[in-house]
């Protein structure tokens, strides 16, 4: 009986990934990034309706997965392994990937603001970055390693817990990069710390941040990060 499960489940996958239109949301998802439903239907050419039943499709055999975030609803893929299972049958179709292009404007997408902490390529590539060192560990609310938390400490980074009830550290979906930066109170305080050391300036007329050169080297030297 197991061996009858595991293939209508396998039958059940491919039949999911064997219509187009689907197939062309996955390869778009490929990227990394989360894109709402609206995005996915003019991207593969399809009726929002029709893209809707399609992206329910892919929920329902969990190759996919949905992030809200306000009042919006994202898609991405479900986790590394259906990642690795469609770059595996990509390479055997031996074709290059479509990718989707942003809207937002280029300062925007390098540094900005998103509310209190930092959104942006930067801000994105400093929150894997955190993961990659193991200073943060953990899927929704993050936790803070002992080196972490030493290692940011010398940087004059707050990371005491919130006295509120706000989250201590958590993903926050970026929507030009359309994945995750670094959320929280401990995001707030990591922006904190690089606009006191320089390393960060805010501009006044909009949520524009600059990063310095004093602070393009200091994630170099601190966080062995190039941006």
């Amino acid at each position: 009986m197991h061996n009858i499960d595991i293939e209508d489940r396998l039958a059940a996958l491919s039949a999911a990934i064997a219509d187009r239109t689907r197939a062309r949301m996955l390869c778009l998802l490929m990227d990394g990034r989360a894109y709402t439903a609206t995005e996915l239907s003019a991207a593969v050419e399809v009726a929002p309706s029709t893209a809707s039943a399609h992206l329910a499709k892919l929920l329902e055999q969990r190759l996919i997965a949905c992030v809200k975030q306000g009042r919006y609803r994202y898609f991405r893929l479900a986790g590394q392994p259906v990642a690795e299972a469609l770059e595996g049958l990509m390479a055997l179709a031996g074709v290059p990937r479509p990718s989707a292009k942003s809207s937002t404007p280029t300062t925007l997408q390098y540094a900005r603001t998103c509310y209190d902490h930092m959104a942006g390529e930067v801000a994105v590539k400093l929150h894997d970055r955190l993961h990659a060192l193991n200073w943060l560990s953990g899927e929704e609310d993050y936790r803070l390693s002992d080196v972490g938390q030493a290692s940011l400490a010398r940087l004059g980074v707050d990371c005491s817990p919130a006295p509120t009830r706000r989250r201590f550290a958590c993903g926050c979906l970026d929507w030009s990069e359309r994945r995750s930066h670094l959320g929280g109170a401990l995001g707030a305080a990591l922006l904190a710390a690089f606009i006191q050391r320089g390393w960060i300036v805010r501009r006044l007329d909009s949520r524009e941040l600059q990063l310095t050169p004093a602070g393009k080297k200091a994630l170099a030297a601190h966080f062995e990060l190039t941006v």
